[in-house]
């Protein structure tokens, strides 16, 4: 009688237990597969080196996780200690904890955007703009627009490897590795070579290459867009007549870019990218030229322009012309103007 009056005492009980460990477990089923675990939209980047307790770390930061205690079971449950994949993963609060832990096992990136713009005069400066938005360090990047090899797979040199690379935003992902990177810029080289361009360069009597070569060159001597087809026209206007280009560009690249105004001693260096003293076209681009500077080679302003100065205006324009001794009264208004701000500026200092 008495084991009686314990089994029954024990069963209501052990059912209690039972529902409550069967409504534990299923919140916390629920709390790891159904709910929105997250506050906030965040980016988490995953380099090679990183790991768990650092990426919990950062989602419980950055995207405000509502449960490390769900994040850890998650990836134990996935093995992410063994199987983290770096990469760039967009982080929606919508998504729950389980979602992510996969993720970052799997690799479900998603594509960064690698923004290649504004001035870039050097293999340096190329280097970091793409290491500042990829996972690959600037020195690999710097190593592969110097190898000869590598170029060669791409039909390019070291020497004129910045007419591959197209300024734009291409999407990739953020792990692409070098290979990968430049296999895009020589598609997008590819696709943007199109027939129709390459009649407009011959039209010009000009390869492909030498476009980039004479946009590197417009793309040097101003940053007014609107400005790109007019000196494009005056370069190709000369290049048409066999005189030489005369480009302060070109000599500014034979100084390394450290002259802070094209001087007469400067104009003597003997390199083939000196327009001063060679006729025709340098080897190979003195820059990475904007889309925009090849399109203005391909479509130049016609017109008779032979020469240009800069404005006295000083708002960064030109002033064309189409002799030479209306150049040179050109030329004097800029260099007046020029003395007047420097003493204007000498009375204040």
């Amino acid at each position: 009688m008495k084991n009686k009056k314990i089994i029954l005492w024990t069963l209501p009980v052990l059912s209690v237990i039972i529902c409550g460990l069967a409504i534990f477990f299923a919140v916390r089923w629920y709390i790891d597969n159904k709910r929105p675990s997250f506050t906030s939209d965040y980016v988490l980047y995953v380099p090679q080196e990183m790991g768990v307790a650092e990426v919990l770390d950062s989602l419980m930061s950055g995207a405000g996780a509502l449960s490390r205690p769900s994040l850890e079971r998650t990836f134990r449950e996935v093995d992410a200690e063994a199987s983290l994949k770096p990469g760039r993963y967009v982080i929606k609060p919508e998504f729950t904890s389980i979602y992510v832990a996969r993720m970052v096992v799997f690799g479900w990136q998603t594509p960064q955007n690698l923004t290649l713009s504004g001035t870039m005069r050097s293999k340096g400066s190329v280097a970091r703009k793409i290491a500042a938005q990829m996972m690959v360090d600037s020195a690999s990047v710097a190593s592969a627009l110097c190898d000869s090899a590598f170029l060669a797979s791409y039909g390019f040199t070291p020497e004129n490897v910045f007419a591959m690379i197209l300024p734009d935003t291409y999407q990739m992902y953020w792990t692409a590795t070098i290979s990968q990177i430049f296999d895009r810029f020589k598609k997008e080289y590819d696709a943007f070579w199109t027939e129709e361009r390459v009649q407009k360069a011959a039209a010009q009597k000009l390869t492909p290459m030498q476009v980039s070569v004479m946009a590197s060159i417009v793309s040097g001597e101003t940053l007014k867009t609107f400005e790109y087809p007019k000196i494009a026209g005056v370069y190709l206007n000369r290049y048409h007549k066999g005189m030489k280009l005369q480009a302060d560009p070109t000599v500014c690249f034979c100084h390394d870019y450290k002259l802070d105004r094209v001087l007469k001693k400067h104009l003597t260096i003997d390199s083939p990218y000196n327009t001063y003293k060679y006729k025709g076209l340098p080897p190979a681009p003195i820059n990475v030229p904007p889309k925009a500077c090849l399109e203005a080679v391909l479509n130049p302003d016609s017109h008779g322009y032979i020469y240009f100065c800069a404005s006295p205006d000083f708002d960064g324009t030109h002033r064309f012309a189409v002799t030479y001794s209306e150049h040179m009264k050109n030329a004097r208004e800029f260099q007046r103007e020029l003395t007047r701000r420097r003493r204007e500026k000498a009375k204040l200092s």
